[in-house]
């Protein structure tokens, strides 16, 4: 998922001053999909962002906040405080090592905090965003022919599988044409989580995936960066360009 042969020379040469983290989740998706789906998918995200951007690619955040999962198997969350304090560490790390802008990569919705520490970075000496926004996901969708409803596909739905199927086909198991589940009131799902509203673990309908729509997802997300680099770095942007 990531360039594991990067040496400190690399990115170096690179003088890129804008750093990408992938942040996800290791929570359930279903019988369907991984544990490190998010992650899987933020990673995506993250490599498509740095072929096409001079980024610095950073190793993700693999477990955060999936608290709404926690009683299902094999679920493993931090606190809201402890994500907080992992971001603002690697944040004030890269301003040590000379970068400081920092993009928030999110694969996983349940990390609200991440608004939080983005919110206040004006005054910590490191410009940050985060990535994708609700704008840039519509925007997506559409280009990618997504048929459910942002709302609707909340969880191992049509988006999340249709990114798997293209980027890793071999961690999608047998099943997901068939376990469509929509629940459109989830009004109290932070107080009584998923298990309230999902028997499976899905909210969505996987059947519409596929591996085109996730190749078109991650292309039209690509072309979003765009915006958020050039608000961050005009430089950056411009170097890009060429």
């Amino acid at each position: 998922m990531l360039p594991l042969e990067t040496t400190t020379g690399d990115v170096a040469a690179s003088r890129a001053d804008v750093a990408v983290l992938p942040i996800g989740s290791f929570e359930q998706h279903g019988p369907f999909l991984p544990l490190m789906t998010d992650t899987v998918i933020a990673c995506a995200i993250a490599r498509e962002i740095a072929s096409a951007h001079p980024v610095h690619l950073l190793p993700p955040v693999t477990i955060s906040c999936s608290h709404e999962h926690a009683d299902w198997p094999g679920t493993v969350s931090v606190s809201a405080a402890t994500l907080y304090a992992v971001v603002r560490d690697i944040a004030g790390s890269l301003r040590r090592s000379g970068i400081e802008n920092l993009v928030l990569v999110n694969g996983h919705g349940g990390n609200y905090v991440l608004r939080n520490v983005v919110q206040e970075s004006a005054d910590s000496g490191t410009r940050m965003a985060l990535f994708p926004g609700p704008a840039d996901w519509e925007a997506a969708r559409g280009k990618a022919g997504v048929l459910t409803s942002s709302y609707s596909d909340m969880h191992a739905g049509e988006v999340e599988t249709s990114i798997l199927l293209h980027d890793h086909p071999e961690l999608v198991r047998p099943g997901y044409e068939a376990a469509d589940w929509i629940s459109d009131d989830r009004k109290h799902l932070l107080s009584l989580g998923m298990r309230a509203y999902t028997e499976s673990g899905v909210v969505g309908r996987p059947s519409r995936a596929s591996a085109e729509k996730g190749r078109e997802l991650l292309a039209a997300l690509t072309a979003s960066f765009g915006e958020y680099l050039a608000l961050l770095s005009p430089g950056s942007s411009r170097r890009g360009a060429r």
